[in-house]
């Protein structure tokens, strides 16, 4: 059975300057939402999910993404024992070929949010990876709709 529950709505006023306020149309325009209180909606939620993942003990989602050259053998071993190691926190990797030297490796990650960042930092920071960055986002608990 669905959820018809429907959660009561606060009205409240801001004060912007005018330009400010132009940018904002143009920002819910640009994005597709239906109105300036869906867009600034949006833009809460998205600090709720930063402002949360400060926590070290808060659970988050997220992804890491790695580009690295796969003649590192020395590498690749690593970044299997890693993952081998925390596979707690990984939900799912993909792994692409981006040409005959370079992959893009991209794990999904969920846990508490010191441990998926100490994970992130072990594999960004591996000698061979060109590039790495952890995105993180919520598990959609502990926000509302």
């Amino acid at each position: 059975m669905r959820n018809t529950h429907v959660e009561s709505v606060t009205r409240f006023s801001v004060s912007l300057p005018a330009s400010l306020a132009r940018e904002l149309d143009r920002m819910t325009r640009e994005k597709g939402h239906h109105n300036r209180s869906h867009a600034i909606a949006d833009m809460v939620r998205a600090n709720l999910v930063e402002h949360r993942q400060q926590k070290a003990s808060a659970e988050i989602a997220g992804s890491i993404t790695l580009v690295y050259d796969h003649h590192g053998h020395h590498l690749l071993d690593l970044l299997t024992d890693l993952q081998h190691d925390h596979r707690e926190n990984i939900i799912a990797t993909l792994h692409a070929h981006l040409d005959h030297d370079n992959c893009l490796e991209i794990l999904a990650v969920r846990g508490r949010a010191a441990d998926v960042k100490k994970l992130a930092d072990a594999m960004i920071g591996a000698r061979g990876v060109k590039h790495g960055k952890l995105t993180i986002t919520s598990t959609g608990k502990d926000l509302p709709a």
